[in-house]
Order: structure tokens, then C-alpha cells, then sequence
């Protein structure tokens, strides 16, 4: 039931954010800090010891850490080695028929896991991921370990285990960095035997935060050639610009004040085609900007049929992020790049 329930939150995850990878490229680190709750545990002494009997160690969460190298193919898949350390303490020892002791001592979990996980660009600017892994956990009890009772463990103990991974990645302005927010859902599956105690299975919630590094950063992509273009045209006779409120593409009052001039004005001029052209800012995705600037250049096109001006005269482009109004960088929110251009002919 639990491994079930942990595949349906994963699956949660995945299918409303169906979208490109966010490709991470070639060898990176990683290092994580948090706390983990680990699931009571089922105990017996096979009834030699005071707990004649069976019952169950519940816990209270301590600190908890991992540290992991990993590749990214590229595509949004990933693979890693993770090391872990989970720290809990035992406080109440709960036995089976009623009766409940106190009890100190700590539950230390460690060891190797290969995790496979993939990153989604969901088009916004944190980047969610997804994934699973495999690998062999020891769970060493404190020697001091021991309950109100007389029952104690002792000892380190192996098993196989795996585990379900949810995350969020945030990118940092260096280069290569984001900070991560994770949670890790882990189940040893075979039971042990410390001396006369026999311990059953082990599951846990492990919730981390923590920092990745690409260690390295892939060169830009090549700046693409440039089309051929026609000989110039002769100068426009006039130019309209109405401007778009960021990652929106409806028309303000001012924008429809604007599209109503350009089409009464190309009724008095000697106009025979009106070309409308969509641009946006660098915020966003380069696929992203480009469908938002044909949204915009539609939106103005519509309204310009609205307002008397036939739409066999109008040309519709959409120039997403490039063509800047004013000259930025990449991620920047400039308004005047916001826009449509109304140019006649």
C-alpha cells in the first residue's frame, strides 16, 4: 500500500506538467540537509525478552543528509550516485496488548543508492523532477539503545532498498547552480535480527534542502545564419506600436485606442497592406515567446478587422524574443519589447 500510494504522488507529479526537459549536460554535484520521519517499526523478542513478545519502536526526526555525483544526458534524464545519512531517535516502545515504555537511544541509516530522475521545464522559472532509485541501506541501532522495560537493541543490519524522489530545482545567477527542495521516499524491505530482537521492515519521509552544481557549463549554441532577406522595401509610410502587459496578450484600452487610429488612418492614406508583427520580451522560454507573440499579433489583427480594415490586407508575424526594441539580456522584463508593430504599406 505505501509503495503504491508513493507511485500515485509521483505519477501526480508527472502527468499535469507534461512539458520539455530542462536539460542539465554532463557531470554535476550535489549535497542536501534536512530531517527525516521514520515510520514506527515493528519489534519482537520472540517472547525471551520483557516485551514477551512483539510491539513497535516509534521514532522522533533528527537530522538527515546526502551528497550525490551525477550525469545529465542532455534530455532531461539524469543519473546519479547518493550517499545518505539519516539520524532518528527512539522515544516510546508501544507493546502489542498495551503497555507503553519510555526509551533512549538512535536509529542511524546509511549507505548507497543509484536514483534515476528526470527534469521537466514546466515554463516557469522553478523546474520540477521526478525519479526512483535503488541500492543497500544498513540501519545501525545505538549499543545504549534500551527501553524502560529492559528490551534493547544493538548492532548494524543491511538491506536492499529503494526509493520514489519529488523535487523542485530553483537556478541561482551563477552559472550551473540552483538551490533544490526535495523529498525522498524510502523502504528497506527485508527484516532483521539484532541478537534476540527481530526488527521489521523500515520506511521513512526524508525532506531536504540543498544546492546542485553543473560542474561543466556546455558552450553556447551557435548563433543561427541569417535568412536571406529581399532587397529593402521602400520606407513604411507609418508605424503604430501597442504595447502588452508582461506574459499577457490582451488588449488594453490604450492598445485598442491605438488599433482604432492605425485603421481609420489606413482608410486616408494609399495603403494596400497593413503588416502586424508580435515581439515579446526575454523572459520565458524561446518557444514560449514565440506562440505568446503570435497570440499578441492575432489579438491586434482581430481587433483591426473590428474596426473596418479588411483582412485581406493584413499580414500576421510573430518574431517571439527577437527584433528587441531595446537591447537586453536573456530573462529580462523590458515593457518597450512587449509589443506589436502596425506597419503600413
Amino acid at each position: 500500500m505505501k509503495l503504491r500510494l508513493a507511485l500515485a504522488a509521483a505519477s501526480c507529479l508527472v502527468l499535469p506538467l507534461a512539458a520539455h526537459a530542462q536539460p542539465v549536460t554532463g557531470p554535476y554535484v550535489s549535497i542536501g540537509a534536512g530531517t527525516t520521519i521514520e515510520e514506527p517499526m515493528n519489534i519482537n523478542d520472540r517472547g525471551t525478552g520483557p516485551l514477551n513478545g512483539g510491539g513497535k519502536a516509534l521514532f522522533r526526526p533528527s537530522y538527515s543528509g546526502d551528497i550525490a555525483v551525477g550525469y545529465g544526458l542532455g534530455n532531461g534524464f539524469r543519473i546519479e550516485l547518493n550517499g545518505n545519512y539519516y539520524r532518528n531517535t527512539v522515544h516510546k516502545i508501544d507493546r502489542d496488548g498495551g503497555g507503553m515504555y519510555s526509551a533512549t537511544g538512535g536509529l542511524n541509516t546509511y549507505g548507497p543508492m543509484i536514483n534515476v530522475l528526470y527534469d521537466i521545464d514546466a515554463g516557469i522559472p522553478v523546474f520540477p523532477y521526478v525519479g526512483a532509485g535503488a541500492g543497500y541501506q544498513w540501519q545501525h541501532f545505538d549499543s545504549s539503545l534500551h527501553a524502560s522495560n529492559g528490551s534493547y537493541i544493538g548492532g548494524s543490519k543491511g538491506s536492499f532498498a529503494y526509493n520514489i524522489i519529488g523535487g523542485l530545482a530553483y537556478p541561482l545567477p551563477l552559472p550551473g547552480l540552483s538551490l533544490t527542495a526535495e523529498y525522498k521516499f524510502t523502504q528497506l524491505t527485508a527484516s532483521r535480527n539484532y541478537g534476540n530482537m527481530h526488527v521489521g521492515q523500515s520506511t521513512s519521509h526524508t525532506f531536504l534542502l540543498g544546492l546542485r552544481y553543473q560542474l561543466f557549463q556546455p558552450p553556447p549554441p551557435p548563433a543561427p545564419a541569417p535568412a536571406p532577406v529581399a532587397a529593402p522595401a521602400p520606407a513604411p509610410a507609418k508605424t503604430y506600436l501597442v504595447f502588452f502587459d508582461w506574459d499577457k496578450y490582451n488588449l488594453t484600452p490604450r492598445a485598442t485606442q491605438i488599433i482604432a487610429q492605425a485603421a481609420q488612418d489606413s482608410k486616408t492614406q494609399n495603403v494596400t497592406t497593413l503588416e502586424v508583427n508580435g515581439y515579446t520580451d526575454t523572459s520565458g522560454t524561446p518557444q514560449y515567446n514565440m506562440g505568446l507573440s503570435i497570440k499578441r499579433a492575432k489579438a491586434v489583427a482581430a481587433q483591426l478587422v473590428a474596426d473596418g480594415v479588411p483582412a485581406s490586407e493584413i499580414e500576421m508575424h510573430g518574431y517571439g524574443e527577437t527584433h528587441l526594441l531595446v537591447p537586453t539580456g536573456p530573462g529580462v522584463r523590458e515593457p518597450q519589447n512587449r509589443r506589436v508593430e502596425i506597419i503600413f504599406h
